[in-house]
């Protein structure tokens, strides 16, 4: 069986634990920045904060005190969590354009006439899988302006047109993720348009700032949710990585608000995209891109090049890096459909499950115990998990759910023992 085969592969990151303030997470999120993305999303209209739910019955099969999942597949009917993201980025584009920063700008200011004047005619241009295309072209369609979205050749037809509904122009570029980003960056370039991604490069740092920035309003909602519970922050968080964007956004929001105190961190990724878990292998605190064709069911995650910035705040702060084959996130899609009686049933996609899937794996099958005892997973365990997208592609999601796609190998199915033992 190759390493890919298998359920789990990992690399540790013990320097993470003798960092209790990061210069890099003090950088992409400065003070006060939590509380304006905050305001900023309050002001959308149909805005609410997304459920928490609470996997209480799997926490106890599992051996932990309990699974908390922040579930993102009904984000302003946008079924990710992308949104948050390209709207703020967008909001501090447009008040940089106007010289506006330092200032609050409400939203019917943004989206109004007076402002529209101001900016003129805007195209906003972006790669994606397809949740961020989707957010960045619903955000350009608030605010009246183009949308030119550019996807790699696997992007599926069902979020190809959920880009189109927002009257975005889709271009398909027959390549992987990554050559969609350049592509979308060297067109740009050539027609003026200003290009809203939520990964960087040299010379290109502020806007992705900007878009972690804005996810981080879900992590103000789950402190608040939490704190209903009466927990004062998860004791672990896992968290899903394509460019690292979103994992960044996460576990900098922790380490910013909690320190050396901070959660126990694992990113996860998928084995034919694992880019951050090269990086940390190789360790010399660089980034460094793995090649192919990235081939993944996950699609939000099938990234080969990290974003630096994005890379920096992790290389400080994970304790783990994981990286599964497609049938984790497909159990995790499954589990998450057929709950155990009591537990909340989550609609979840395949890059929104593959933490579940990692987890279950993590705590079941004693060759990772060395994982498990690492990262102290046991009994007093209060876990957040992101669902990070729901059933964006309903034909692919049917083939696992109803069919059982990519299922997993006989030697790792499921068998009832007590935790622990074999």
């Amino acid at each position: 069986m190759t390493t890919h085969d298998k359920p789990i592969d990992w690399v540790k990151n013990p320097r993470a634990k003798t960092i209790a303030s990061s210069d890099a997470v003090n950088a992409v999120f400065p003070p006060g920045v939590f509380e304006e993305a905050r305001r900023f999303h309050r002001q959308i209209p149909g805005y609410r904060p997304s459920p928490l739910r609470n996997l209480s019955h799997l926490a106890s099969m599992l051996g932990v005190d309990s699974i908390w999942v922040k579930d993102e597949s009904v984000r302003l009917n946008l079924n990710s969590f992308k949104v948050l993201g390209g709207s703020f980025a967008i909001y501090r584009f447009i008040k940089s354009k106007l010289g506006l920063e330092g200032e609050d700008l409400s939203y019917e200011d943004l989206v109004g006439e007076a402002i529209k004047a101001k900016i003129g005619d805007i195209t906003f241009a972006t790669a994606t899988d397809g949740n961020h295309g989707r957010g960045v072209a619903w955000g350009a369609s608030k605010l009246n302006c183009n949308a030119v979205i550019y996807v790699h050749k696997d992007t599926s037809t069902a979020r190809i047109k959920a880009i189109e509904s927002y009257g975005a122009d889709v271009r398909v570029i027959d390549g992987t993720y990554d050559d969609a980003v350049h592509q979308a960056s060297i067109d740009a370039d050539a027609n003026g348009w200003h290009v809203i991604s939520d990964t960087s490069w040299e010379g290109y740092t502020d806007i992705p700032s900007w878009v972690m920035q804005g996810y981080t309003t879900m992590l103000s909602e789950t402190q608040e949710q939490l704190a209903g519970t009466g927990i004062v922050k998860p004791t672990h968080v896992f968290v899903q990585a394509g460019v690292g964007a979103l994992a960044a956004a996460t576990i900098g929001f922790y380490s910013s608000r909690f320190g050396a105190d901070r959660p126990t961190t694992v990113v996860v990724e998928p084995s034919e995209a694992e880019c951050l878990l090269e990086s940390a292998r190789i360790g010399d605190g660089k980034p460094h891109d793995v090649g192919g064709d990235l081939q993944t069911i996950m699609a939000g995650l099938a990234c080969g090049e990290p974003s630096p910035i994005a890379w920096d705040v992790l290389w400080d702060t994970v304790d783990a890096f994981v990286a599964c084959p497609d049938y984790v996130a497909a159990k995790g899609m499954r589990v998450y459909g057929m709950p155990l009686a009591g537990d909340h049933f989550i609609v979840s996609g395949e890059s929104g499950a593959v933490t579940l899937g990692a987890l279950m794996f993590i705590a079941e099958y004693p060759e990772y115990a060395d994982l498990k005892e690492y990262i102290g997973l046991g009994p007093h365990s209060q876990i957040l998990l992101i669902n990070s997208e729901g059933n964006t592609d309903p034909e692919y999601f049917r083939r696992v759910v109803w069919e059982g796609a990519d299922s997993v190998p006989r030697e790792y199915r499921w068998a009832p023992h007590p935790v622990g033992t074999s």
